[in-house]
């Protein structure tokens, strides 16, 4: 039977990689002057292509105004532009550009390049169970985070 302190062992181990991987993605992003938002939207219209501002910011979870100040950003340093919407004349559509479209594939690359060093040396047994383990710890925190964001805890 486990115990509470090695719940908490377990815990702490979680915490530090999330620490781990978030400091280690802010420092490689700073290097090409990006920001883990600013990067978010990147990634956002790698994966879905051109898009309105009002589909980014609903997509990403923020504010209408901060996606705005995330695409001026990305707009001043060259990742993405902004043109007016084919059908529609109240819209813009924000694009990657050139630099944009290498910059998104250099991050599918990191990632990949990272799972394989993170990953490669374990045994199946143990990749399959940190996956499957995983899993469960995110099922029960998305739980949670919904009850508590309907006001149920």
């Amino acid at each position: 039977m486990r115990t509470a302190e090695q719940h908490g062992r377990a815990l702490g181990q979680v915490l530090e990689l999330a620490v781990l991987m978030n400091d280690d993605m802010t420092e490689s992003l700073a290097r090409d002057g990006l920001t883990v938002s600013r990067a978010r939207v990147l990634w956002a219209l790698h994966h879905q292509g051109p898009s309105t501002q009002r589909v980014l910011a609903e997509a990403l979870d923020v504010s209408p105004r901060n996606i705005t100040g995330l695409v001026d950003a990305l707009v001043a340093t060259g990742f993405v532009t902004r043109e007016p919407h084919p059908t529609d004349r109240r819209a813009t559509l924000v694009s990657l550009t050139a630099r944009g479209r290498r910059m998104a594939s250099q991050m599918v690359e990191g990632r990949g390049q990272l799972a394989e060093l993170l990953f490669s040396e374990m045994s199946d047994q143990e990749f399959h169970g940190l996956v499957e383990g995983l899993a469960a710890v995110l099922v029960r925190l998305r739980e949670e985070l919904a009850m508590v964001k309907e006001g149920r805890r």
